[in-house]
């Protein structure tokens, strides 16, 4: 742990925000000399997007051997002013280790070299016999697309299991792992109506922001929690002057579903809205319209056989430690849902701890910002270790 906690310090005093492209390149940098001790052969490979750092690959070839592929991730969503504004920094407060990506997901990668490296001293004959593909997102808070083409081009059939050490679920004495996950698309729906004067010809208009706001109550209706379907309008904007009838109206805004089938049908239903709107000028007819475009889609990891045959590994190891696994279906998205169609995948491999995505803090310690477990990190490479034995045979 003193070697684990000295790497995860030099991970989590890097910025990597995203669009810091020379800090996750230098999150790159200290990852493979983080690993070097393993003798696996790293690749860079470039973003598909420039303004991005470089994806990682870690591999210990050669193929021909069973594999298990580990997949983590090497940006954040802080901005270099967020964490400085907010001194968000790398901060031990008794069992919390707080600093951006501690939780989400530094401390999975962290959590991947302790568990290889306890199986390189402690299993040798099933590590050397075992092909280990080591993955790392650049962009994984973007939802870059060409990370889980990288993925799949490089995992084939024998790969046992791909394993993403986002953190692990927990609840009153049991251990949640993640079997599935939603999909996700994001939309933008475009109101067009007509301009006009608001005091002298207000009839001659079509009011676009009238017409978004209707079609934004059919949107938040087709929500339907029995069948996992969420809808979230997240912004909107249109109008200018406050004397003119406005032409135009945006919102924007995602739904999420864990089944493909009920993705689909939301899919559609929004697909459905566009065309002639409902606000008409009574001076000569003519009539609002509403555009609607998908602007990203990642489709449902939906629950299926292989995950939970992974599962099954995971809650025997835990019986062995007088331990409880369960699995469990998360709203959010991981490089997992790229991957679980193509090799058996499990999440939620990494430590636990909790407010991933915040920097703040409060006076009153009602807002604290993101943090690991220290704990959490042996009792969870055990686990991971035992289980990956009996997944190896």
């Amino acid at each position: 742990m003193p070697v684990a906690l000295e790497f995860l310090r030099s991970l989590v005093e890097t910025n990597s925000w995203t669009e810091n492209r020379e800090g996750v390149n230098r999150m790159v940098d200290l990852t493979v000399a983080g690993f070097s001790s393993l003798g696996f052969v790293a690749e860079r490979v470039p973003s598909a997007n420039p303004g991005w750092g470089d994806h990682l690959i870690l591999d210990s070839g050669p193929g021909g051997r069973p594999s298990i592929a580990m997949v983590s991730h090497l940006d954040t969503v802080f901005p270099p002013e967020e964490e400085e504004r907010n001194q968000f920094r790398w901060s031990v407060e008794g069992d919390r280790i707080f600093g951006p990506g501690t939780h989400d997901i530094k401390g999975g990668t962290v959590m991947m070299w302790l568990v290889l490296d306890a199986l390189r001293m402690l299993a040798p004959d099933a590590f050397w016999r075992t092909r280990w593909q080591l993955f790392w997102n650049s962009s994984e808070e973007m939802l870059s697309v060409d990370f889980g083409a990288l993925c799949r081009s490089r995992l084939d059939s024998n790969t046992r299991a791909a394993l993403v050490f986002e953190a692990e679920g927990t609840g009153p004495g049991v251990r949640r792992l993640v079997v599935s996950r939603k999909g996700r698309g994001t939309w933008r729906l475009r109101a067009r109506g007509r301009g006009a004067h608001a005091g002298v010809h207000p009839e001659r208009g079509a009011n676009a922001i009238v017409q978004l706001a209707a079609s934004l109550r059919r949107v938040a209706s087709l929500g339907d929690p029995a069948r996992g379907l969420t809808i979230n309008v997240g912004r909107v904007s249109g109008g200018g002057g406050l004397n003119r009838v406005p032409h135009e109206a945006v919102a924007e805004g995602e739904f999420r579903a864990f089944l493909p089938d009920v993705y689909a049908d939301a899919r559609r239903h929004l697909l459905d809205l566009a065309g002639p709107g409902d606000v008409v000028s009574p001076v000569d007819g003519f009539r609002s319209t509403l555009e609607v475009e998908l602007l990203s889609e990642t489709g449902p990891w939906p629950p299926n056989a292989a995950s939970h045959g992974l599962l099954d590994h995971f809650v025997a190891a835990a019986r062995d430690l007088g331990e409880v696994v369960e699995g469990e279906s998360r709203g959010g998205l991981s490089d997992g849902n790229h991957i679980w169609d193509h090799v058996p995948t499990l999440d939620g491999l990494g430590p636990s701890g909790d407010n991933d995505h915040c920097s703040e803090r409060s006076p009153d310690g009602l807002k604290l910002p993101e943090y690991v477990n220290l704990s959490s990190f042996v009792p969870k490479a055990t686990l991971n270790v035992l289980a990956i034995l009996k997944m190896l045979g």
